[in-house]
């Protein structure tokens, strides 16, 4: 484990907004810019820990709702806690679980001030949140970075709503600021207030001023404008303190994380490259690749030439098609490999980039190509 005596975070470079720096934790030192996988229920879905690791991953994401109900945050704590029960020794950051107990089909959640109560998605059995327990979850699990609980609200709702949401936001992470944590263990705040410029504005200088270890824009890729949302980040991450961590929660297409970077965002994440494996298609410079296609099917080539993941060093499309149309599960894994793969190496050379100060010719470089459309 590295002390902890150092900053939790140090900035390394900058090139005008986008930043790379160094994100330090009780299981290592995280360099940033950094897209985490998300390994929800303590696995990112049919990989093996060494295998994300081999992709460069230096960091994953578990989620405290689902670890909360199966198996039990006592029963990983009584196992060793998080790390040795998914056997990973890097950085793991958890989510609150608040956007799942707003967001899960089926579930309907019902806010007050003291925390929420809502239908468990597994049983349909009454369940409650509060910032205690999500501290008290996140302590068990024994993780890195826990994030608080937050009130999130729908895209669309009342600007009433949205003010409800920033108050509650800013109480509970208080509230879970003052609860035991467990050693070494940092604690990021989020920000609510949607698109609305006071609200997110308000938000955003509230959870600054608790003094967490870094903060987390919430509340944004959620189904608002896309520019609008950017537009959002761009100054919203601005005003977040410069000696902390900034985290965007859920993005992971290649414009979306060009965009944060650029925002001066350091971490982020998002299941769109493993979800997409699962549907069948490939991330690659020339666009997103369904290999459902019929004209791949005697393509001798590899997913993405100069690839090094583990598909594009040893099949053709050709054959990644036909295990996807006969639903071998060898396909999908080779497709979350590559993916995974592409998403770490768009962000390592961002890094790389504002090292250099080229950071601007590197997203338009990225962007020339139509990424992420079916082809």
């Amino acid at each position: 484990m590295t002390s902890l005596e150092r900053p939790v975070f140090e900035l390394q470079a900058a090139d005008g907004a986008a930043r790379a720096g160094v994100l330090r934790t009780a299981h290592g030192e995280v360099r940033t810019p950094v897209f985490m996988p998300v390994g929800t229920k303590a696995t990112v879905k049919t990989l093996h820990p060494d295998e994300v690791r081999g992709l460069g991953a230096q960091i994953v994401l578990g989620n405290t709702y689902h670890l909360h109900f199966r198996p039990g945050s006592d029963v990983i704590r009584d196992l060793g806690g998080l790390h040795r029960f998914m056997s990973w020794e890097a950085p793991i950051l958890t989510d609150s679980g608040g956007f799942q107990v707003f967001s899960l089909r089926d579930t309907i959640a019902r806010a007050d001030d003291d925390g929420v109560t809502f239908n468990n998605v597994y049983d349909g059995s009454p369940a409650r949140f509060t910032p205690e327990l999500a501290a008290e979850i996140q302590r068990n699990l024994g993780i890195d970075i826990a994030m608080c609980l937050d009130d999130v609200p729908a895209t669309g709702v009342t600007r009433r709503r949205l003010e409800e949401a920033v108050r509650r936001t800013t109480e509970w992470a208080r509230r879970q600021r003052a609860a035991t944590r467990a050693p070494g263990q940092l604690r990021f705040g989020i920000t609510q207030g949607g698109v609305d410029a006071d609200l997110r504005r308000r938000s955003t200088e509230e959870i600054a001023e608790l003094g967490f270890d870094g903060n987390a824009i919430g509340g944004l890729a959620i189904g608002e404008d896309r520019a609008v949302m950017f537009e959002t980040t761009d100054w919203a991450a601005e005003l977040m303190p410069a000696d902390r961590p900034r985290y965007f929660m859920g993005i992971g297409d290649l414009e979306g994380i060009l965009e944060v970077i650029e925002a001066g965002v350091d971490m982020f994440d998002c299941v769109l490259p493993t979800r997409t494996a699962r549907t069948g298609s490939a991330l690659t410079p020339e666009g997103r690749l369904n290999l459902r296609n019929a004209r791949f099917a005697r393509d001798e080539r590899p997913l993405q030439e100069g690839c090094e993941c583990p598909a594009c060093t040893r099949f053709t499309r050709a054959y990644i098609r036909h295990l996807v149309n006969q639903s071998e599960l060898l396909g999908l894994r080779l497709l979350s490999l590559h993916n995974l793969r592409f998403v770490i190496e768009l962000t390592d050379g961002a890094r790389q980039a504002i090292e250099r100060g080229r950071f601007a010719d590197y997203k338009r470089r990225r962007l020339e190509a139509p990424a992420w459309v079916d082809s």
